[in-house]
């Protein structure tokens, strides 16, 4: 070997730098450890310079050029070997990038799943890109070593990837529990994925990575799964449906009793507070109702048998108000007895309670006491034939039923 082949090895172990061909690497190590006193170390902008020995970490250095000299970098100190003379010091050197690393591809699937909303377990896979810095070198590099220093981005990458992808499932699976849906309904819930998948990465903080963006995603299902998941939804958007039916009656029904309510209350408001008056107004609405409900038609009878009931409880109303106190006006003389019912009905005839003795027009029920009134016989005013139940025509002459009445005398 020449003088000239000498200078020139003996420049090039005096300089330690990442060569340009290794530019690219995440992490690269320098070969050798053997390291002598004042050699040059450039640190590109982008990168820091980490020294071990022995498996712990003796110093970092930033970007610059530095002359490796215990005078300059203290921590030399515990490296150097006095086997040389202290002429050389022993050390790994490793350059870690600093700078984000941009549109690294992933993909793969995320392992199994139990969908929070359904109960099914399946599998999605998510596939895209995203980009990373290493924030803290030197955990990185504690991480790293234990995976062994190749050189090899791929390595490196593949190792980031693993993780991340533990990260994204336990992501997943909390975004889901939060926004109370199906894994099939979130996969849409891409900026909220992303955000999330940004945020919390626990895994990759340990080694001091950090993701800063998340590129273009797709989280998807095979067909098996998503088959499955699709039935799934559906029959839980069936059931949904069906409560929100239920529970729309129920309020149309409550909104219902509450307008009564308070027609009711407007009612006794209205009549002072006389529960009486108006149990007996409610009666007299109910009667009628039951005589149009169990055959009293209409026409002149109908009408006549309304109109001696309303006039019967109209006055029954009038005495029992008299009865009661009035708000700005004298009593009445208590005991009075009330008023006799009218002498008429449609057909002539009045009926008599049997329990309160009261007469009245027919009808099913008692007006005064809600009893069940004997019905009167009714006979064809033409041929004298009983009508039987409520018949319209005679059975025997084909007479309308409407101008029945007693029983026709005999002389």
């Amino acid at each position: 070997m020449g003088v000239f082949d000498f200078v020139k090895n003996g420049v090039r172990e005096m300089m330690v730098a990442r060569p340009d061909q290794f530019k690219h690497l995440i992490v690269y190590k320098h070969p050798d450890q053997n390291v002598p006193m004042y050699s040059q170390l450039t640190v590109d902008s982008d990168e820091v310079a980490v020294f071990f020995k022995d498996g712990r970490v003796v110093g970092v250095l930033p970007a610059g050029r530095h002359t490796l000299h215990t005078q300059n970098i203290p921590f030399l100190n515990s490296i150097v070997t006095n086997f040389t003379g202290g002429q050389v010091f022993i050390s790994e050197i490793f350059f870690v990038k600093t700078a984000p690393v941009r549109g690294i591809p992933f993909g793969g699937p995320i392992g199994d799943l139990i969908d929070p909303l359904t109960g099914e377990q399946v599998c999605p896979r998510i596939f895209g890109e995203f980009s990373l810095v290493v924030t803290d070198p030197v955990r990185f590099i504690v991480g790293y070593s234990g995976q062994g220093a190749t050189g090899d981005n791929d390595f490196v990458l593949q190792w980031i990837k693993g993780l991340f992808l533990t990260g994204v499932k336990t992501t997943l699976g909390e975004l889901c529990e939060v926004e109370q849906k199906s894994v099939l309904q979130c996969v849409s819930l891409t900026q909220k994925l992303a955000t999330a998948f940004v945020a919390r990465a626990p895994d990759l903080n340990d080694i001091g990575v950090r993701i800063l963006q998340m590129g273009r995603f797709e989280l998807n299902f095979n067909e098996e799964d998503r088959g499955r998941l699709v039935a799934a939804n559906a029959e839980i958007a069936k059931a949904n449906r069906g409560v929100k039916v239920a529970q729309a009656a129920a309020a149309a029904k409550q909104f219902e009793l509450d307008q009564k309510y308070q027609q009711d209350s407007r009612y006794v408001k209205d009549l002072a507070g006389n529960y009486q008056n108006y149990a007996a107004g409610q009666a007299m609405m109910g009667a009628g109702q039951g005589m149009a409900a169990h055959g009293v038609d209409g026409g002149v009878a109908g009408a006549g048998i309304q109109m001696a009931m309303g006039v019967n409880m109209a006055q029954a109303m009038s005495g029992a108000m008299q009865n009661q106190p009035q708000f700005g006006g004298p009593q009445g003389p208590a005991g009075r007895p009330p008023q006799a019912p009218p002498d008429f009905s449609a057909a002539g005839l009045l009926v008599t309670c049997t329990k309160c003795q009261t007469k009245q027009p027919g009808g099913k029920f008692c007006a005064e006491c809600g009893t069940v009134l004997a019905q009167p016989k009714k006979f064809c005013s033409n041929c004298g034939n009983e009508l039987l139940g409520a018949a319209k025509f005679c059975a025997n002459c084909g007479t309308s039923a409407a101008s029945a009445g007693a029983p026709p005398t005999t002389g």
